[in-house]
């Protein structure tokens, strides 16, 4: 079964202003659908692994054929993180992190404010393209941060809580080279109703 674009759960522009348009169109059906592209083309050759779900490639990936492993990694790593980006933001702007997560954001970092400076010191830190993450590893929140489309749980890492795009691509139409401030806006909306619940799966 060939991979599939997903559908934004938001109009292109609902993210407006800090997010635009245009971009959204081109990120979400030229660069990540050439990521489905990709990634199927690559597959083509491979009937038994088209049965499997890009979770279970990308958790496996050093044991699939070796000319397999980059279009994979790159590709599906490109689908799968992207497909968790849509939906980890949200048209329902300034949303808050609820009490549980609060709690949590103060012990692991000493404060929720705490928090959104060490994420977006680790998304900025990001030398070329790449994603910042927040993960759960042995109960507690964790940031790091990944090049390419590489992702935790090609690491062995559980499904991340949070991702931040910071490829070029995601950002340059609007703010060029002002990553800092793409960063900044970008957490107006992030969707913390979504998660809060992925917390609540993975914990």
């Amino acid at each position: 079964m060939k991979h599939q674009l997903p559908k934004l759960p938001y109009a292109y522009n609902a993210l407006e202003p800090y997010i635009d348009e245009q971009t959204m169109i081109i990120h979400h059906s030229k660069h990540h659908q050439g990521y489905v592209d990709k990634l199927n083309a690559a597959l083509e050759k491979y009937p038994e692994f088209q049965k499997k779900s890009l979770e279970d490639l990308l958790k496996n990936i050093n044991s699939l054929p070796k000319e397999l492993q980059g279009p994979v990694s790159k590709n599906g790593g490109g689908h799968y993180n992207h497909s968790l980006f849509w939906g980890m933001m949200t048209s329902d702007k300034n949303q808050n992190p609820g009490n549980e997560l609060l709690e949590i954001f103060k012990k692991d970092f000493g404060g929720f404010e705490n928090f959104k400076e060490a994420f977006s010191a680790e998304a900025l830190s990001v030398f070329g393209s790449g994603w910042a993450w927040l993960i759960i590893i042995d109960g507690a929140l964790k940031i790091i941060s990944s090049q390419n489309q590489d992702n935790p749980i090609m690491r062995g890492n559980k499904e991340p809580l949070l991702g931040l795009d910071v490829w070029e691509h995601a950002y340059y139409l609007k703010y060029q080279n002002r990553r800092a401030e793409y960063i900044q806006n970008w957490w107006n909306v992030v969707n913390w109703e979504k998660i809060n619940e992925s917390y609540k799966q993975l914990r």
